[in-house]
């Protein structure tokens, strides 16, 4: 059976409550994202239960899809929202509070209807800004369906008891569209520690990566990630320094696109692609990368956005060659761990890429080393746990407010994010 898809923060976070002696649950969907396809081992069922760490995860039923389609993402979104408010309206169980991953909006309409029937306050991470993402990616077009989508967030963000942002532009936007100060927190995302942590026992170099400078990129390969520049990069970079080659790992619905172009400019040995992974596997090539790549289309949305691969790359202690502009950068270069290019720019990151191929090995390593350093002291898992926490402990505080009993011994939230899903817990 293939694992389910990397539950990067809520599902840490359900572990790491479960470890303070919390009582928490997850309501998520049947694993399908990046590919859009179910995963082996997880045939559509109208429900599934499974115990994973002890932890009971309720998978609802959805339509499976991830592809370019606005119609099949649409119905992806509005069929796992509609399972999802069903299911956790129905439970017999009570919780205290819930957790709640976005995107897509379509949870937190979920977690509204839970709330109002259930009587249960909620905790809302905004990791995509909508209807910006939208547009941005050019999922939706029509202004009229757009300012829909914007109402229903305003709703959404009324009724939650607080509200998560994953960057500091996420929270001044947020501001800017009447989120209430005292309700609004930034708490940046931090990675899988356990999965990502070296283990030198195990490591071995991936066939292919030998005696090269390799500039890795990991994660979903997408619109978003606008790596067809990055290809155009890798040619000029190759041409300046042979040993330069840029390594994909991953899958989204560019991948085949990505391949071909790579074959119509025959890359050759400029470039490598190497299948999706689990998270396990995929530390081996980050650990065997002399330089790890953060790409995003040239977006005034992304500039206020920390893709999440930021943070894994800095736990793995490798430099970083950030082709983003905004937040991400300067959380880079807070870190001192990175150089920068100009995203969707083959020349900037071509640039980029040659300069820190002809560093010194030495000061490769001391640009990694102080990014795991910053990444330990300001976004690792105990410093996100600890902010999140006392924000679910002043949401059941919250509830209280509102009239109806609830004890914070007996509580706080968690979701699974695979599919971003509202989940409750009780201690």
């Amino acid at each position: 059976m293939v694992e389910p898809e990397p539950m990067l923060k809520g599902m840490l976070l359900a572990r790491e409550l479960r470890a303070l002696g919390h009582d928490v649950e997850v309501l998520t969907g049947f694993p399908n994202y990046p590919g859009g396809v179910l995963y082996p081992g997880y045939p559509l069922r109208p429900i599934r239960t499974d115990v994973i760490d002890g932890i009971r995860v309720t998978r609802a039923p959805l339509y499976p899809s991830h592809s370019k389609s606005a119609l099949g993402r649409i119905l992806n979104y509005v069929s796992f929202g509609a399972a999802a408010a069903l299911l956790g309206s129905l439970k017999r169980k009570s919780f205290d509070v819930a957790y709640v991953y976005h995107p897509p909006l379509t949870v937190g309409m979920a977690a509204v209807l839970i709330g109002l029937v259930r009587k249960m306050p909620f905790v809302y991470d905004i990791q995509d800004l909508w209807p910006d993402t939208l547009e941005s990616t050019g999922m939706m077009s029509n202004r009229h369906a757009l300012a829909l989508v914007a109402c229903a967030c305003r709703v959404v963000y009324k009724r939650a008891a607080a509200i998560i942002a994953q960057s500091p532009g996420f929270e001044s936007r947020l501001l800017e569209r009447g989120v209430p100060r005292e309700k609004l927190h930034m708490v940046y995302n931090w990675c899988d520690e356990t999965a990502l942590a070296p283990k030198e026992s195990e490591a071995t170099m991936p066939p292919g990566m030998e005696g090269r400078f390799n500039i890795v990129f990991a994660g979903n390969m997408g619109p978003a990630q606008a790596l067809d520049a990055v290809l155009l990069a890798a040619r000029d970079a190759h041409a300046a320094d042979p040993r330069i080659q840029f390594v994909f790992v991953g899958n989204g619905v560019q991948v085949a696109k990505l391949q071909a172009l790579s074959e119509s400019l025959e890359l050759g040995k400029a470039v490598m692609f190497l299948p999706r992974m689990p998270i396990t596997e995929v530390s081996h090539v980050l650990q065997a990368a002399d330089v790890l790549l953060v790409h995003l289309r040239d977006d005034p949305l992304f500039s206020i956005t920390v893709p999440s691969k930021t943070q894994a790359y800095l736990f793995s202690g490798k430099p970083i060659l950030m082709a983003v502009h905004g937040d991400a950068a300067n959380l880079v270069n807070q870190a001192g761990a990175a150089i920068c290019a100009e995203p969707e720019n083959a020349e900037s990151i071509a640039r980029a890429a040659v300069s820190l191929a002809a560093m010194p090995r030495e000061d490769l390593l001391d640009m990694g080393r102080r990014g795991k350093e910053f990444y330990e002291k300001n976004l690792s898992v105990k410093v996100g746990i600890a902010r999140l926490v006392t924000l679910l402990e002043q949401a059941c505080n919250w509830k209280s407010r509102k009239g109806a009993h609830c004890s914070i011994e007996k509580s706080p939230a968690a979701a699974e994010p695979s599919q971003a899903r509202p989940g409750g817990m009780r201690r």
